[in-house]
């Protein structure tokens, strides 16, 4: 691990927002590294409010959007809501599949199977809709790049309405309407809102014109924070707004379907991170394992028993996918042992066997294990198939891109894509994905970096801190948890390797005689010898609360330590 420390503001900065609002200047300098400088905007950041999310017809499209689907009303039109079968894609469709069935009743969700038709729209879906007489499909996470199948919808008499948030290709799909706050003709102030974050907007904007306001739609949000948690976009400007608000209605009064999952686990109350680690596998785990619509029909039931029986479901599909991507994850990294001949930029590796609902897990783990650009390719129909994960720092979407000589099809973010290719390109396409991060990459970003935000000493945590620093979550993408650098510490004597197989250290740490607080170490058991016989060491820690025997104490959450 290499440690940096974040940039400090400006002096009379912090002494500034300091004053402004009478908090101590470790707050000031965390609000100054996410941007906030001035009373009014530290209002806004501890106190989110609805009242600041940006009007829907401010979206590229959004006015035409409305009108194709009040006409499709109007007429008594069949419409189908479809989407992908990602956590984004599952919430989009359950969110307004449910939202338009408290309005008309001729709708019909559409999930396409990961297997047979792969990401995205596909023309089994067209057909679909074709033979059942839908004459409009709201597709959400998808259709930006599916100018072709959007065309040949259009020649069989079907409209799309596209809610997507991935980058648009060269040409915008001639669909009824586009929404997509990526558009470059698109002036939306907020650009990073995931697939269903798009959805929400238009069910925003259709419920304007029946003359509600946001209030009346909080009850979907638990299902735009679950997909803003899963999707990895920041947490920031709207998606804060919308997690907060989301992770109230999860924690206060979720819809069957999540509260179904919750009482699998019997937490309390969840953060966004348990709404990453918690609720967002067993969703997945249906479109991984089975099937995308299972997960649809849980988050839109609404009676318990049924909830109950679906989740349980669920629950099963997301114990089969765990130990099939803890064996695909074995293999594939006993592959890359025997590729370790030469040093590589990235790690890419094939087996036609491996389950297609599991690579791109399975590729998150290589990316955790050897810090490379990663590609985990199974067989897919007749081609290839794979998912794309990235180190920080570096594009992986665009490094496809300039790979794209060689390959079918992708899409996808900066840190996470898709792509398909035949069987006879892989090899040439191992070596340009090769050529070009070898030559693009900053040799830096091979290395994982802890980034500091500012260095303390352990008499500053105090629980009136604490409090305070609770207020900046929730927490995810350019609102990361505060972390914090510390030298010149002690164990106490007593440090030790914890858990099952001794892989956690745990540790009183102290800085001075009257400042101790207790210290875990999830996977650093390897460093005890660091810490032993009262050496000094430094850490990077996270600060949390630690609850045993219904007493609660400040505990810090250690990254790295070093001699």
């Amino acid at each position: 691990m290499r440690w940096t420390l974040k940039p400090k503001p400006q002096t009379s900065k912090i002494q500034a927002l300091q004053k402004a609002l009478q908090i101590d200047p470790i707050l000031a300098t965390l609000l100054l590294q996410r941007g906030i400088e001035t009373f009014d905007e530290a209002k806004a950041f501890f106190r989110p409010s609805l009242d600041d999310l940006h009007n829907p017809y401010l979206m590229k499209d959004m006015d035409k959007a409305v009108a194709r689907i009040e006409q499709a009303i109007a007429n008594n039109e069949n419409i189908l809501v479809y989407g992908d079968y990602d956590v984004d894609g599952t919430t989009s469709v359950a969110l307004m599949s449910t939202y338009l069935k408290t309005r008309y009743s001729l709708i019909h969700t559409y999930i396409p199977n990961r297997y047979d038709e792969g990401y995205g729209i596909s023309y089994k879906g067209i057909n679909f809709a074709l033979e059942n007489n839908f004459t409009l499909i709201i597709a959400l996470d998808c259709g930006i790049k599916a100018t072709e199948k959007i065309a040949f919808a259009k020649e069989q008499g079907i409209d799309f309405v596209i809610c997507d948030h991935h980058r648009p290709g060269k040409e915008i799909p001639k669909a009824a309407a586009v929404l997509d706050p990526k558009r470059e003709d698109c002036e939306y102030p907020y650009k990073e809102l995931c697939g269903c974050g798009v959805g929400f907007k238009l069910i925003q904007a259709l419920a304007e014109k029946e003359g509600k306001t946001l209030d009346d739609l909080t009850e979907y949000l638990d299902l735009v924070a679950t997909a803003i948690g899963a999707d990895i976009v920041p947490i920031t400007g709207e998606n804060r707004i919308l997690a907060y608000y989301g992770l109230m209605v999860i924690n206060t009064r979720p819809r069957p379907g999540i509260k179904a999952i919750l009482n699998q686990v019997k937490k309390k109350e969840l953060t966004i991170t348990d709404v990453v680690f918690i609720v967002a596998p067993r969703i997945n785990a249906a479109g991984r394992m089975k099937h995308g619509n299972y997960a649809v029909t849980l988050l839109a039931e609404e009676e318990e028993d049924m909830a109950l029986k679906y989740a349980s479901e669920i629950n099963d599909y997301n114990l089969d996918r765990r130990e099939t991507d803890k064996r695909i994850t074995e293999e594939a990294l006993s592959q890359i042992e025997e590729q370790k001949e030469q040093e590589r930029f990235t790690t890419v590796v094939c087996d036609e066997t491996w389950h297609k609902g599991v690579i791109g897990i399975v590729a998150s783990r290589l990316t955790e294990t050897y810090y490379r650009p990663t590609l985990v390719f199974t067989k897919s129909g007749e081609k290839l198939a794979a998912s794309a994960r990235s180190v920080k720092g570096f594009d992986v979407y665009n490094a496809l891109g300039a790979c794209s000589e060689h390959i079918e099809q992708f899409g996808g973010h900066k840190y996470a894509a898709g792509l398909t290719l035949k069987k006879e390109k892989y090899e040439d396409f191992k070596q340009a994905f090769e050529e070009v991060v070898a030559k693009t990459i900053d040799k830096n970003l091979l290395v994982p970096e802890i980034a500091a935000d500012i260095e303390i000493n352990l008499s500053e945590i105090t629980p009136k801190f604490y409090r305070v620093l609770k207020q900046f979550a929730p927490f995810g993408p350019n609102n990361m948890a505060p972390v914090f650098l510390t030298e010149n510490l002690t164990d106490t004597g007593y440090g030790k390797c914890v858990g099952e197989d001794k892989t956690h250290l745990r540790l009183t740490a102290t800085q001075s005689k009257s400042n101790r607080i207790v210290a875990i170490g999830f996977g650093l058991g390897d460093k005890l010898e660091l810490i032993s016989n009262k050496k000094p060491f430094r850490a990077v820690y996270s600060v949390d609360e630690n609850e045993w025997q219904g007493n609660v104490s400040l505990q810090l959450k250690l990254k790295d330590i070093k001699a």
